[in-house]
C-alpha cells in the first residue's frame, strides 16, 4: 500500500523532470495561516474556511484558513505588539527573529484582509470590537493592495498586535511538483468577542463555520476539496471540544513535506506521516 495520493499521469513529466534534474523547483515563500475558532452552543467547536476561487493559481476552488505571504516591511518595522516576542515565536517555528516577527503580522494582517477579523486592540488586554465601518473597508483595501503597511495601519490607529491570542499549531511546506511553492506557517486562533468574521475576499467565492469532524468527513466524501495540510489540521482539532482547550493544548511543530514519486510506474504524492494517517485506505 502507497502512503499517498494517485496523482493524475499529467504529473508524471514534471516528477521525472525534477528527479533527473530537467527541472529545478521554485523556492518557496514563507507565509501564515490561521484557523480561527468559535465555540457554537448546538455544534460545539468550529472553525472558519474559504473557498478559494476557481481562477486562483494556486489551489482554486480548494477550501483553506485564511492567510498568505509574509511583508518583508513587517520585519523592518517595531509594530505595537502585546504578547510573546517574535524570539519566543523564532523557538516556535525555528526561524530568526526578523522571519518570526513578519509570520505573525502575516497571520494577523491576511485574517484581517480576508475575514475582516483583527487580532489587535489599543491596549495589550483589550481587542477591537468592531471592524465592519466603511473606514475599516477602507484600510482593508489599502493592505490589500500593499499602499499601506500592516504596520502603519497599526501606527495610526493606535493600535497594538496581540500575538498572545495566537497558538503555534503546524509547519507545512508546498511539494517540489507545484509551479508555486510555500513554507507555511500554522497559527490557531479564538475569534475575537463582538467581530464578525465575513465574506470579503477577492480571492475566496464562498466562506462557512464548520465541524472540524464534519468539514474531514465531506472532504473524504468529495463535498468539499481541501489540500493535505488542511484535512490534517482539522483532523487533529476533532481531539477537541472547545476553543479553550484547543488554545491549551501543548504543541510541537513539525515541518511536514510531501513529496512526489513515481512508485511501481504510476505518479503519487507522497504523504509525511501526519497526513497519511488522516487518509483511510491509503
Amino acid at each position: 500500500m502507497v502512503n499517498g495520493l494517485r496523482l493524475p499521469e499529467e504529473w508524471r513529466e514534471r516528477i521525472e523532470d525534477l528527479r533527473d534534474g530537467r527541472a529545478q523547483p521554485p523556492v518557496p515563500r514563507h507565509a501564515a495561516t490561521v484557523v480561527l475558532m468559535r465555540d457554537h452552543a448546538e455544534h460545539g467547536l468550529q472553525v472558519f474556511l474559504l473557498r478559494r476561487v476557481s481562477s486562483m493559481a494556486f489551489a482554486p476552488g480548494a477550501y483553506v484558513f485564511p492567510g498568505g505571504s509574509v511583508d518583508a516591511r513587517d520585519g523592518e518595522h517595531a509594530t505595537g505588539w502585546a504578547g510573546p516576542a517574535p524570539e519566543e515565536w523564532g523557538v516556535s517555528f525555528k526561524a530568526d527573529p526578523t522571519l518570526a516577527r513578519e509570520l505573525v503580522c502575516a497571520a494577523v494582517r491576511e485574517t484581517f484582509e480576508e475575514s475582516l477579523v483583527l487580532l489587535a486592540g489599543e491596549s495589550a488586554d483589550s481587542v477591537v470590537d468592531d471592524t465592519t465601518g466603511a473606514d475599516w473597508e477602507t484600510d482593508r483595501l489599502a493592505l490589500l493592495d500593499r499602499s499601506q503597511s500592516f504596520a502603519e495601519f497599526l501606527d495610526r490607529r493606535g493600535l497594538v498586535l496581540r500575538s498572545d491570542l495566537l497558538r503555534p499549531w503546524g509547519h507545512w511546506i508546498t511539494p517540489v511538483i507545484e509551479p508555486k511553492r510555500y513554507d507555511t506557517r500554522f497559527f490557531v486562533a479564538a475569534m475575537p468577542d463582538g467581530q464578525r468574521a465575513g465574506d470579503v475576499s477577492t480571492e475566496a467565492d464562498r466562506v462557512a463555520w464548520v465541524r472540524p469532524a464534519d468539514a474531514v468527513e465531506q472532504a473524504h466524501k468529495g463535498e468539499m476539496f481541501m489540500l493535505p495540510p488542511t484535512v490534517a489540521t482539522l483532523s487533529d482539532l476533532m481531539a477537541y471540544g472547545t476553543v479553550a482547550e484547543v488554545l491549551a493544548a501543548r504543541r510541537e511543530v513539525v515541518v511536514q513535506e510531501p513529496t512526489a514519486e513515481i512508485i511501481d510506474g504510476e505518479p503519487y504524492l507522497v504523504l509525511p506521516e501526519e497526513a497519511a494517517r488522516h487518509y483511510p485506505g491509503q
